[in-house]
């Protein structure tokens, strides 16, 4: 009696789901990998496709707020007990420094508490000395507040640093009726503008009062001015929002870092598995295996966070990447040169409005005009710290994402 053929599913099965087979191994791999490992590792990091928002947003929310609220509390008791003897060395300003850091601040009246500006400050403080002998910059304090209230803040500061203001004058003429958007860009030329006509500086940064530095702040940054692009762009942003940073996005030249990374990792392990390999995989360097490992490397890596891989450029100031400026945000900005003026007269000739802020008209500028170029700086020089605005609408409790 004959045995009967067996049949064509059955014949597949037994070919493909053998533990033999790259087939079954890729597709156990990526169950393990995608389905077991990364929820069980990743569910409570911020950027990451895992994030279980419903479990954890609302409470790490709460312990961010209240850490800054501590540091606010903190700076301002420093501030408040320090004699104007200790801190004279920041008012005493020299013409034609590298660098001179502008903090713009306003008044905050439901952040009143967390004293944004006197955190900065205190950092500011505690870094500026990280370059040697001399200071890594001079400090300037920009008061936009136009309000019948004064920024409290800033009246803290008055006997620590130099802290300059519109003059009674100057504060008539911006009086008139104009939208939130267009007042923010006015203040911001009139702090880029006196802290040109103040010192003269090489380079400028301007720092919104929620921009808390990090603690490589002035070393990246002079490692950056080292750099030759910096003699040929009009600003470089120092602050990109983590929640932005991920692959999926239409900045082209993070999509051939992604492939880049995908390419790098999967050649690796393949050329690894012959001198380690204790699952027994069957994988070799072909082309289909290195596009398979390609894309789990790139799919890994996204749903992890890119967040988390650019904070290894920390190593060095040498690792931190520069790339095309993106749209959004200014909280803190470098103008190399006197680049700062030709932003000032920029925006000075827009009018901003909702949809086309500040941080907008300065994309474009550097896309249109001719000559112009934009660049931002990776993983992020400061950590901005403003849960609630001083010019647009707060929610009750504010939230991470």
């Amino acid at each position: 009696m004959t045995n009967s053929p067996m049949p064509r599913w059955k014949v597949f099965l037994s070919q493909y789901l053998r533990w033999s087979s790259t087939v079954t191994q890729a597709f156990a791999l990526s169950i393990i990998t995608f389905c077991v490992i990364f929820p069980l590792c990743c569910h409570r990091l911020l950027y990451s496709y895992y994030f279980i928002k419903s479990m954890y947003l609302d409470s790490m929310s709460e312990v961010v707020l209240r850490e800054s609220l501590d540091r606010g509390q903190e700076a301002l008791h420093f501030w408040q007990s320090s004699s104007t003897a200790a801190t004279s060395r920041f008012n005493n300003f020299t013409q034609h420094p590298e660098l001179l850091v502008t903090v713009v601040t306003a008044r905050r009246k439901e952040a009143r508490d967390y004293h944004y500006l006197l955190q900065v400050m205190l950092q500011l403080s505690n870094i500026v000395g990280s370059c040697g002998e001399q200071k890594c910059a001079e400090v300037l304090v920009c008061d936009v507040e136009s309000g019948p209230q004064e920024n409290q803040d800033a009246k803290v500061l008055e006997s620590h640093f130099r802290v300059v203001r519109r003059s009674p004058q100057e504060q008539q003429s911006i009086q008139e009726r104009i939208n939130t958007f267009e007042k923010e860009k006015r203040d911001y030329v009139f702090c880029l503008r006196r802290g040109w006509e103040l010192v003269k500086p090489k380079n400028i940064v301007v720092l919104e009062d929620d921009a808390l530095p990090r603690n490589d702040f002035f070393i990246v940054i002079k490692d950056l001015l080292s750099r030759r692009f910096a003699l040929h762009t009009l600003y470089i942003k120092l602050y990109h929002p983590e929640r932005l940073q991920r692959y999926w996005n239409p900045e082209p030249y993070r999509i051939l870092e992604w492939v880049g990374l995908g390419l790098v990792g999967a050649t690796a392990l393949l050329l690894s598995f012959p001198y380690w390999n204790p699952c027994s995989f069957s994988f070799t360097l072909s082309a289909t295996h290195l596009l398979f490992f390609t894309l789990y490397f790139m799919t890994a890596a996204e749903l992890l966070g890119r967040h988390y891989l650019l904070e290894v450029r920390r190593i060095s100031p040498q690792l931190y990447a520069v790339s095309p400026a993106t749209e959004c945000c200014t909280p803190a900005m470098l103008f190399p040169g006197n680049a700062s003026l030709r932003v000032a007269e920029y925006l000075d000739s827009s009018f901003c409005y909702k949809g086309h802020a500040k941080d907008i008209v300065l994309y474009q500028m550097a896309r249109t005009v001719p000559g112009q170029r934009s660049h931002s700086v990776e993983p992020n020089l400061i950590s901005h710290i403003g849960a609630y605005s001083s010019v647009r609408a707060n929610p009750s409790r504010p939230k991470l994402l």
